[in-house]
């Protein structure tokens, strides 16, 4: 099964009022992160970036302004993934509605793809204990996230992979079948 872990970064947090200003992914298959494929890519968001989504992402308007549009980048993004199950860390509620938004703002169509978020995950090897944002994951793994800058999406992407590699294996050590509804 090929997966395709990825996240975004927005101009803030409503999908029908901000847009999507980086977006990447790394491939996974049989347990293994494939480094070698991965995908990365700022978007110009047609408007500033305020100072503080810049100090939370530490993504600047000098990177996005010659980054290409929306349209471009999720259809780069869409070809990436291919027929890949996407995974993303409360995508559900985040991701796939920027996702979604965007495209209809943007006059792309979309297509029916397999998706987990991976707090299902987090949630069914720990119950309800102690929250399941990538910060409390992150610290149940024991992962340290050295030499990667959180909320930019390449950052998060190497850390989310590692998790859902840990998790996965721990859930379904074969990697065979999907752990939790897909």
């Amino acid at each position: 099964m090929n997966l395709v872990i990825f996240d975004l970064e927005t101009t803030g947090l409503s999908p029908y009022s901000e847009e999507i200003i980086q977006i990447a992914a790394v491939k996974m298959s049989g347990g293994r992160i494939l480094e070698e494929s991965a995908f990365s890519t700022y978007v110009d968001p047609g408007r500033r970036i305020s100072s503080f989504i810049t100090s939370y992402t530490g993504i600047t308007n000098d990177q996005v302004r010659n980054a290409p549009p929306p349209a471009e980048a999720l259809t780069a993004f869409s070809e990436f993934a291919g027929s890949g199950m996407l995974i993303a860390h409360n995508g559900r509620r985040f991701d796939l509605p920027f996702i979604r938004e965007s495209c209809s703002r943007h006059g792309l169509s979309t297509r029916e793809v397999g998706f987990v978020d991976s707090m299902a995950f987090s949630r069914q090897l720990w119950g309800g204990r102690g929250g399941h944002g990538l910060d409390a994951v992150m610290q149940r793994l024991q992962l340290r996230g050295d030499g990667v800058r959180r909320h930019d999406a390449r950052g998060d992407v190497a850390i989310l992979a590692e998790a859902v590699r840990r998790m996965w294996a721990a859930l379904t050590p074969d990697f065979q079948s999907c752990p939790v509804p897909c």
